[in-house]
């Protein structure tokens, strides 16, 4: 009896298992999909990514610092070298200068905590990839595995071929999934966070600045 219970529930999981093959083939197809895309504006951010350096936001902060009125303040932002997202931000917090000090100072660490959560989401999604595309890649391997071992079984030469060649285009498809991933949230984590310190920096000298009006 215990027997005939164990052979039922071994079946069952038998048949769970070769069901997940083909939903797991489906979701290494959107996850490598998904990768090429995100390598893709890697390498354009690569190439066209120009960060503010340090003799540049030398020159920022003196300008910053020099200037005589809100008004100046935002001109002296979009003359910048600064991104489209950095601007916005610090044009934001020179148009509430009416604002008092400390509301002005909280205002602006709401706004850069909004950046930072919006720039955490964009690596969170490759960071899925790191850990979901070699798991799903595995798990790729291990499901034709059993039929091709049961074809080695009985000599069925072509049904062990397909299953093991289904096995290795799926793990190295899953490794691909997760390099490509690993890289790309690996450099735009220095990237964003170099960012924001650049902004969070550039935010406090105008702070400073407009206390003094």
């Amino acid at each position: 009896m215990i027997l005939q219970g164990t052979e039922i529930l071994t079946s069952f999981i038998h048949i769970v298992s070769e069901s997940l093959l083909a939903p797991v083939v489906i979701v290494l197809v959107i996850f490598l999909i998904y990768a090429i895309l995100s390598f893709g504006g890697f390498l354009n951010e690569w190439f066209t990514k120009k960060p503010l350096k340090s003799a540049g936001l030398e020159k920022l902060l003196q300008d910053i610092s020099s200037s005589d009125s809100p008004e100046d303040l935002k001109a002296v932002i979009d003359a910048s070298a600064l991104y489209k997202e950095q601007k916005e931000i610090l044009v934001k917090i020179t148009d509430n200068y009416n604002l008092g000090p400390e509301a002005r100072k909280a205002f602006a660490s709401k706004l850069i905590e909004e950046e930072e959560s919006n720039l955490l989401k964009l690596t969170t999604k490759t960071d899925i990839l790191v850990r979901l595309g070699p798991i799903f890649g595995l798990l790729g391997t291990l499901i034709p595995l059993g039929p091709g071992l049961s074809a080695l079984g009985t000599g069925d030469i072509t049904t062990l071929a397909q299953s093991l060649t289904i096995a290795f285009d799926t793990t190295v498809t899953g490794l691909t999934i997760g390099a490509l991933g690993y890289i790309v949230s690996k450099y735009r984590k220095q990237w964003y966070e170099s960012d924001l310190t650049t902004t969070e920096t550039i935010a406090e000298a105008i702070l400073e600045k407009l206390n003094q009006f």
